[in-house]
């Protein structure tokens, strides 16, 4: 069973598919896949992946933008280990397909666009699974039973790779017709290249308190090169209404029954300090008054399920339509990035480019959230605490940030970890425990791949040698 399963890992890490192997549920792979396609189902597939990286529960809760209202234990930080077996299974063993493929035609879109597009969705879900597990096998994966037991790499090595890929993709780009199969831009390539940069913004950012100068030059270089200029560019995964494709939280919500998520009191105590209009959006009025009441955190499961639903307010109805989209990167990300660094002084205008760029920022948030309608938003701009502040702008920039990434928990949990706001305090009934910094790696990986994962945890300074919830991964320097 050992070499079945040693087999498996070797498939799953080395990208090729899985429809032979059924060991465990953290495979998680769909085998229904076939062995090869077209590189236009095989761009289309690892599209489809996209929300993966986003309509997760665990994000979610750690960055407390929800809370659970029954079964608790995932906001009590119970789970440690987390597979990343099918990233690289479905959407990197597709994505390198496409990079590796000999058969790209011209038919299908420029090939120079083909690989293009294929390389930076790549380097999107690379930079996800290591901001969440650290270390993780890049250079050796993907490589089939060449490299059964593909070492990590270093996350700072990782990062300094994805730099140099998403600049050499965009600069790729080319005149010709977009890829065939690109359910994301439907082959625009000035889009895929303006995503290539902001996720670049978006990446150097990360680097802020460990390594600023690198920082602030692979910022300015993404900005030269052009990112996303209007909401019009976001990169939305628009769902559809039908069960092949639909919002998960439309499955979880209406199609299970299971009414199981509340946002959270620590965010709805914040946006009704602030007047904000947006959380009208986030979630419906509780039933008892109309107003809108959080869920208390990481409660016990008997407390929780002696609160009455009436008394809080679930996830808003929109965001559990079948088609509701899937925000994967967006504009006022790109401001919000843009104002941080400003106030670091990492491009020019200090408080007064900075204070510019919060308000953008602030503005296109709920544009986006509400479809173009700005109501409220004065209300919200003159609150206590929203009025930019100089010698408290880093804060006020993290707790819009937080705000505007509804749902989008593990980029908001990232950007937590990094600038420590918003304050949030752990669950209360969690027995101690704080605020998960990372998570585990697969549960398999101490049996399967024993040598290199042993030297990951214990090279990685930030674990204290331990492959548990609370290690720092590179980048999140105390």
């Amino acid at each position: 069973m050992k070499k079945l399963i040693k087999s498996c890992l070797a498939l799953a890490i080395g990208g090729l598919t899985l429809g032979a192997c059924s060991i465990s549920d953290d495979m998680n792979v769909n085998p229904n896949l076939p062995k090869e396609g077209s590189n236009a189902f095989l761009l289309t597939y690892a599209i489809q992946q996209t929300p993966n990286m986003v309509e997760t529960i665990y994000g979610n809760l750690y960055i407390q933008h929800w809370s659970e209202k029954i079964y608790t234990d995932a906001s009590r930080y119970t789970n440690i280990n987390f597979s990343n077996y099918s990233f690289y299974a479905d959407p990197l063993m597709n994505l390198q397909s496409i990079i590796e493929a000999k058969n790209l035609s011209d038919e299908d879109g420029s090939v120079a666009n083909q690989v293009a597009v294929a390389r930076i969705l790549r380097a999107i879900f690379y930079w996800h699974m290591t901001d969440r597990w650290g270390d993780i096998p890049y250079t050796n994966a993907l490589k089939g039973q060449r490299v059964p037991d593909p070492a990590y790499d270093t996350q700072q090595a990782i990062y300094a790779d994805l730099f140099k890929e998403l600049k050499a993709a965009q600069a790729q780009i080319d005149a010709g017709k977009g890829p065939t199969g690109d359910i994301l831009y439907n082959g625009n390539m000035t889009k895929w290249k303006h995503l290539a940069n902001t996720v670049r913004m978006l990446m150097a950012l990360r680097l802020s308190k460990i390594d600023a100068q690198t920082g602030a030059t692979e910022f300015n270089a993404a900005i030269a090169d052009g990112a996303f200029a209007n909401n019009a560019e976001n990169a939305v995964y628009k769902h559809l209404p039908d069960a092949n494709n639909q919002n998960n939280w439309y499955y979880v919500f209406i199609v299970q029954k299971r009414r199981w998520y509340a946002i959270s009191e620590a965010l709805a105590n914040y946006m009704n300090s602030t007047n904000d209009p947006r959380i009208k959006v986030f979630a419906d009025p509780r039933a008892a008054d109309g107003k809108y009441a959080g869920m208390p955190y990481g409660v016990d499961g008997a407390v929780a399920g002696n609160i009455p639903e009436s008394q809080v307010s679930m996830l808003g109805a929109s965001l559990r339509a079948q088609d509701a989209p899937t925000n994967l990167v967006t504009f006022p990300q790109v401001l919000f990035a843009m104002a941080e660094a400003a106030k670091l002084g990492w491009i020019n205008g200090g408080d007064a480019s900075a204070a510019n760029y919060y308000k953008q920022a602030i503005e296109q948030s709920v544009r986006q959230w509400r479809n173009n309608d700005t109501t409220g938003l004065g209300a919200l701009m003159t609150a206590p605490g929203v009025p930019y502040d100089p010698a408290n702008a880093v804060k006020q920039i993290a707790y819009q940030r937080w705000v505007h990434l509804y749902m989008n928990g593990y980029e908001a949990w990232a950007e937590w970890r990094r600038t420590g706001f918003p304050v949030l305090t752990p669950a209360p009934d969690n027995n101690n425990l704080p605020i998960p910094r990372r998570q585990g790696y697969p549960v398999l990986e101490p049996a399967l791949n024993e040598k290199n994962y042993k030297d990951a945890v214990q090279r990685q300074t930030g674990f204290n040698g331990k492959d548990d919830l609370n290690g720092r991964v590179w980048w999140d320097k105390q």
